[in-house]
């Protein structure tokens, strides 16, 4: 094993635990919104655990990420309250937000989760915000911007990698590629498909990684972060993915029975290389784990999602007298 890969067997069991944290949590949200339960739009993360585990799993404590419409997971990577995230998502007072942002506005500022937002491409300014204050204070922090494919058509994107290269900040661009921007084939909207490309216009080192292994996301993460705090200047990463669901909700979005053209075919092809099974089939083949030990983790943690959920059920919906509270007149 130790010639395959740099990870120690604690990281290992670390990525394992981030990645089923994340794929119970989002699959425990399907039964809600179908029953309507959940009202705000959710965009599941399912199929896409192991960037974010990744990445995320080798930053610190103090670092930065900003996130998208899609950030359940970058959240919960990043060390986000579980309970916080689900009473967000039902509109409740004890979520991360008060209730108030639902599913697509997240923040943990004390784990550094600075903000997600619907907008395409909206928080990728504010990340390199926070990254000219980290180098200005000289602090050590690293921030990550997550972002889709779909925001490389923003021209934001591309302003803030000149800045960034320009002034050598300690940032990471990760831009998780799942080939479609909501229901647009990839290559029916960029004349490549090769987006890791694009940051290399602006002397920026940019790699692709498989977003479906978690060991080599974390790896290429390790490498750049430890760059970036050297002062070596900006990171573009792009990580090949597959969203398991709809772009929003649970719909599979077949082709023939939804507004939505994703391949059946297409479908069953990602799901064999659901990025959880495929680290749980190495992990038991180098020994890390055994089935037991795994089974007891998901025990755990279903239990956790379970309380979590009981919580958010039983939790008060903020009051119509606080309609106006957070706004700024």
């Amino acid at each position: 094993m130790k010639k395959e890969m740099k990870c120690s067997c604690s990281v290992l069991k670390k990525l394992y635990i981030t990645m089923l944290r994340i794929r119970l949590c989002e699959e425990s949200f399907v039964e809600p919104i179908l029953n309507r339960e959940i009202r705000c739009p959710v965009h599941l993360y399912s199929g896409e655990e192991a960037i974010a585990a990744g990445v995320c799993g080798a930053l610190g404590k103090r670092d930065y990420i900003f996130g998208s419409h899609r950030s359940h997971g970058h959240y919960l990577a990043k060390g986000g309250c579980m309970r916080e995230l689900v009473a967000e998502i039902y509109g409740k007072e004890t979520g991360c937000s008060g209730g108030r942002g639902g599913s697509m506005h997240l923040i943990s500022v004390d784990k550094g989760v600075m903000g997600t937002t619907p907008i395409v491409a909206g928080t990728i300014a504010l990340a390199l915000g926070a990254s000219l204050a980290s180098s200005i204070r000289k602090d050590n922090r690293v921030t990550v911007s997550f972002f889709g494919d779909g925001a490389t058509g923003e021209g934001v994107l591309y302003e803030c990698l000149n800045f960034a290269s320009l002034k050598k900040l300690p940032i990471i661009f990760v831009c998780e590629n799942n080939l479609y921007s909501t229901h647009m084939p990839i290559e029916e909207i960029r004349a490549t498909k090769e987006i890791y490309k694009i940051g290399r216009p602006f002397g920026m080192k940019s790699f692709r990684v498989d977003g479906n292994d978690v060991v080599k996301v974390y790896e290429k993460a390790e490498s750049v972060v430890r760059a970036a705090r050297r002062g070596e200047g900006p990171v573009f990463i792009e990580a090949l993915t597959y969203r398991f669901r709809g772009h929003v909700g649970p719909d599979d979005n077949v082709q023939g029975t939804h507004s939505d053209i994703r391949p059946k075919a297409e479908i069953e092809k990602w799901l064999k290389k659901d990025p959880v099974k495929k680290f749980e089939a190495f992990l038991k083949k180098h020994n890390v784990l055994k089935t037991s030990d795994m089974d007891i983790i998901k025990g755990k943690i279903e239990e956790e999602v379970k309380e979590a959920h009981d919580l958010a059920r039983k939790s008060p919906y903020p009051g119509e007298g606080e309609l106006l509270r957070y706004v700024t007149k």
